[in-house]
């Protein structure tokens, strides 16, 4: 982690710092997270990192480790899905107003984050591929012009980090999803409400499914490596080869 200089909004830079370092996959589900090592290598006191994870215990990404203090929670698949269908319904929304009445200002905008959406892909980084997708939705936010839409799905955007965070680590985002923001962003620009909505509410619900089964594919693909390393363990103990 690099050093974060001393600002009004330290506890923020904490808290994001550490988020990143979730999304990132260098702290696991399960792993401890320690106040003092965190403030050292943040070159930081211990308050704001205190505030920090309290904040994020409070929006589920850490939990009470046994004994004492906390760590990284696992992802919860009926909360994922949860999450998804609430935000497809209010993402269409925004989709819908958007091209209602803001159909001309979208496509000079949306071109610009769409190429940078498809640069990150290629960049293969997690968080640049992470931060453009969320830039991309706040656009359409932005141009629903209905200021209840950006607080809603704002309020879940640390959960949905960390999910694409924990996908993106071991799987190629869908090549096609600037394709899918592309047509969203046409519909927008065209005026077509309900197409919008429609495209909107589809990408959603693409990217629940596909995250979903990723999610599954890591809890299975985790179980058997920890199968094997108890066998290994137990076969090592009893002084046999493997």
């Amino acid at each position: 982690m690099k050093l974060l200089e001393t600002q009004p909004k330290l506890v923020e830079q904490v808290f994001d710092a550490i988020l990143e370092e979730i999304t990132s996959g260098r702290l696991r589900p399960g792993a401890r997270v320690i106040q003092e090592q965190l403030a050292k290598e943040l070159g930081v006191s211990r308050q704001p990192v205190q505030q920090a994870l309290l904040l994020l215990r409070n929006q589920g990404v850490l939990q009470d480790a046994p004994g004492r203090g906390l760590q990284v929670a696992p992802l919860d698949l009926d909360y994922v899905r949860n999450m998804y269908d609430m935000r497809a319904v209010v993402e269409g929304l925004a989709c819908r107003r958007a091209a209602e009445v803001n159909a001309a200002n979208a496509k000079a905008r949306g071109s610009a984050l769409i190429r940078a959406g498809r640069k990150a892909v290629d960049n293969g980084s997690v968080n640049s591929m992470i931060t453009a997708d969320r830039a991309f939705h706040q656009m359409i936010y932005e141009l629903s012009e209905n200021p209840l839409v950006a607080p809603i799905l704002e309020s879940q955007w640390t959960n949905t980090q960390r999910i694409m965070g924990e996908v993106l680590l071991r799987d190629d985002q869908p090549r096609n999803v600037w394709n899918q923001h592309e047509e969203i962003l046409d519909a927008i620009s065209a005026g077509d409400g309900e197409k919008a909505e429609a495209l909107g509410r589809a990408h959603i619900s693409r990217a629940a499914d596909f995250m979903i089964e990723r999610l599954r594919e890591l809890d299975r693909s985790e179980v058997a490596a920890e199968s094997t390393r108890t066998r290994l363990a137990g076969r090592r103990k009893a002084g046999t080869s493997p």
